[in-house]
């Protein structure tokens, strides 16, 4: 399992139930990312795409009390891992919101991580990888500009990660 994030220069990650920024250079990424994967997240989340409605050409798998004919849709962890277990490690994405990336991050390999220089003033944080024990930079990406904001897209690498059902 992996997990995509885009985060301010305070590992903040959102405010009203929406992203800080909305860049298309990131925007392009996380599609190119994730389209035809699995991308796995919370009933919020799901709620703050356009629409409300689940990301096309990928397996939308959320983490709710609700269901949706679009989504499969899970109550828990165990019925998420469950869920998951027909699909390859690497083709599984979290994507949100900050509850469901705090409880899969320790079973995630990979965190594909925009940085954006710049303060969002986010209301709701991610965990700081920079500061975890576990969790390695592996690639550091170019600085780039990016209409108003410089970002970069890196990613990190779990040397600890925990299998489901641990």
């Amino acid at each position: 399992m992996n997990l995509i994030v885009a985060v301010d220069e305070k590992w903040g990650i959102g405010k009203n139930n929406d992203l800080l920024f909305s860049i298309k250079e990131d925007m392009a990424y996380f599609r190119a990312t994730t389209m035809g994967k699995v991308v796995v997240m919370g009933g919020n989340t799901l709620r703050s795409f356009p629409g409300g409605k689940p990301l096309k050409n990928r397996v939308n798998v959320v983490v709710t009390r609700h269901t949706d004919e679009d989504v499969i849709a899970v109550a828990n962890l165990d019925e998420l891992f469950c869920a998951l277990k027909d699909y390859a490690d690497e083709d599984i994405f979290v994507v949100g919101g900050a509850s469901i990336y705090h409880q899969l991050l320790p079973y995630c390999k990979k965190a594909y991580v925009t940085k954006v220089f710049a303060d969002g003033g986010a209301e709701v944080f991610f965990d700081n990888l920079d500061e975890m024990d576990g969790w390695t930079l592996a690639t550091k990406g170019e600085e780039i500009k990016a209409g108003d904001y410089t970002i970069r897209f890196d990613v990190y690498q779990n040397q600890t990660v925990k299998k489901y059902g641990e």
